[in-house]
């Protein structure tokens, strides 16, 4: 069995180079400063960009997050005000479900309420089954229209069928393409955008006995329509690869993005796990599909699919992004989970402490229960709540005590410490 490089030791980190542990050539490792695995900073993977309204989408932007409304669309006012719902609470890009042609009108109306009451909000389309003509007149009223390959142009599964001839397959292609094209051209005359959403499980009969029930199946379900776009000249394309299980989720992103860089198309990834169900383990698969993917550098806008309240989402969004340092959007505790050695009641004291500063964005705030820990695992935190002796806390600014003040006057001076520094701003 072959052991495991060694950790870099302090002189090595800082010269960039790695030592050689016992049994090892130098020459042998990486070097600690070029691998990738040991980074402590994203490197997301270059895209290009794609607008979608007044958003951008892509590499050279912040991740984008996105919900979708759960009001019917022919609900014009009810739409209306669950689409402004939304989008206060932090949700860049809304999408709407538009099953059918009257569907498809609505949407001029619920703009036109939107610009003319609130503000022009970034809106996508959702367009299933045999949805052209949908698509073409939904296209006249939203920023991104999203289709899933497996049902755009949709035909009845065949209980006698067993398999596709490469024939048979070209051919529905060629139906596929010509069928396609129109809305392909309206959406590159109005400079719009366009999601090819592929769903696990609503793969196209010839793609499933072709290529089975796999993440490669989804990648070439996806690749088809790229290439109908790329023919003719289209690039504002965003894709998604969706699946209810995690593990399904990573391999199809993961494959996806090395086919499209590999044919030469950057577009723009767009992450969730569907239907991840709700409360903490529905928050939880998502974050471990969206999140391992955003760490390797996928993914450029994202929806945490919860079957709970739209608005309830959002915030799951931008927590992981800021767990990942990809996004800054609330203040960033760091707070130890309490043991024998702490020295006032921490939860309490972090409610205090939230409740008081939660406005501050941008600031790192650490709460640690005892000197053990305390100063070394808020080193990089602008302010630091310590409890050092019983009854009394410790306040720092980064690594430097400034003062002890009484527990019951450790909130009160914690303000005061960030108001002396100008960074105290009134909620």
């Amino acid at each position: 069995m072959t052991a495991a490089p060694s950790r870099p030791d302090a002189a090595s980190a800082a010269s960039g180079t790695t030592a050689a542990a016992p049994g090892f050539a130098a020459d042998a490792l990486p070097s600690w400063a070029d691998d990738p695995r040991y980074a402590t900073t994203i490197s997301r993977r270059k895209t290009r960009s794609v607008r979608v309204g007044d958003i951008w989408i892509g590499s050279e932007h912040p991740v984008v997050v996105q919900s979708m409304i759960n009001e019917d669309t022919l609900d014009i006012e009810g739409a209306t005000a669950g689409i402004r719902r939304l989008h206060e609470v932090g949700c860049e890009i809304v999408r709407v479900t538009v099953p059918s042609l009257a569907h498809a009108k609505a949407m001029g109306e619920i703009r036109k309420r939107l610009e003319d009451t609130y503000l022009p909000v970034p809106l996508v389309a959702d367009v299933h089954h045999n949805g052209m003509k949908i698509a073409l007149e939904v296209a006249q009223h939203v920023d991104k229209v999203r289709i899933n390959p497996g049902l755009f142009v949709f035909d009845k599964p065949d209980p006698n069928r067993s398999e596709f001839s490469s024939e048979e397959f070209a051919a529905i292609g060629e139906r596929i393409a010509s069928t396609f094209e129109p809305l392909v051209s309206l959406l590159k005359a109005q400079d719009k955008a366009l999601r090819i959403g592929v769903n696990h499980g609503s793969l196209a009969e010839r793609m499933l006995f072709t290529y089975g029930d796999t993440p490669l199946g989804m990648v070439q379900s996806a690749l088809e329509f790229i290439r109908i776009c790329d023919r003719l000249d289209f690039h504002n394309i965003v894709v998604s690869m969706k699946a209810s299980r995690a593990p399904v989720v990573l391999a199809s992103y993961r494959m996806m993005a090395d086919r499209m860089d590999a044919e030469g198309f950057p577009y723009p990834l767009h992450l969730g796990v569907t239907e991840a169900g709700d409360g903490d383990y529905g928050r939880i698969k998502s974050t471990a599909g969206i999140a391992t993917l955003l760490s390797e550098g996928l993914g450029d806008t994202i929806r945490v699919s919860l079957t709970e309240a739209p608005e309830k989402e959002i915030p799951v969004c931008y927590s992981i992004l800021q767990a990942l340092g990809l996004r800054k959007t609330m203040v960033e505790y760091v707070a130890c989970p309490s043991c024998g050695r702490t020295l006032f009641n921490l939860e309490e004291v972090l409610h205090q402490v939230r409740s008081a500063t939660a406005h501050l964005t941008g600031l790192d705030i650490a709460v640690m229960g005892c000197i053990v820990n305390g100063p070394g695992e808020m080193a990089d935190a602008d302010y630091g709540y310590v409890g050092k002796t019983p009854g009394t806390i410790s306040l720092y600014r980064g690594r430097d005590e400034i003062r002890r003040v009484p527990e019951a006057e450790g909130v009160e001076a914690l303000i005061a410490l960030i108001r002396e520094d100008g960074r105290w701003v009134d909620p």
